[in-house]
């Protein structure tokens, strides 16, 4: 009897330790989900906007201050391209290409024929 309940506890055991273990190694891949905060690197110095981000499959959606977002976010690279109307020089097409690595993204931006590099660090909550 002591050797049943010996087995039947390893088993036991063994199956509640096999899905926690597999649940953490499927929760390993970083995502862009969340609120983000942007500083974008221009000749007039600094802009920052806040954004909130969510990638469904590959595609993504959320906010870009007040512009709508749609992209795409596959393998830690994040391509984004939508209409945006900046005060200083009216409508245009934003381009964000960037990578996350760190609980950051980095990469190149350009609106009309403005271009230069962002960072982005995620907003804690």
């Amino acid at each position: 009897m002591k050797h049943l309940l010996a087995i039947f506890t390893l088993l036991l055991g063994s199956a509640l330790i096999v899905p926690f273990g597999a649940a953490k190694a499927t929760n390993t891949a970083p995502t862009l989900n969340g609120k983000w905060h942007f500083v974008l690197d221009t000749e007039g110095g600094d802009r920052e906007v806040d954004s909130v981000l969510q990638a469904d499959g590959d595609q993504v959606s959320g906010k870009f201050g007040q512009a709508d977002v749609k992209g795409t976010f596959t393998d830690g690279k994040l391509n984004l391209e939508f209409a945006m109307n900046s005060e200083e020089v009216g409508p245009g097409t934003m381009k964000i290409k960037g990578e996350l690595a760190d609980e950051a993204l980095t990469g190149n931006w350009s609106f009309n024929e403005y271009a230069g590099t962002f960072k982005a660090s995620r907003v804690k909550e």
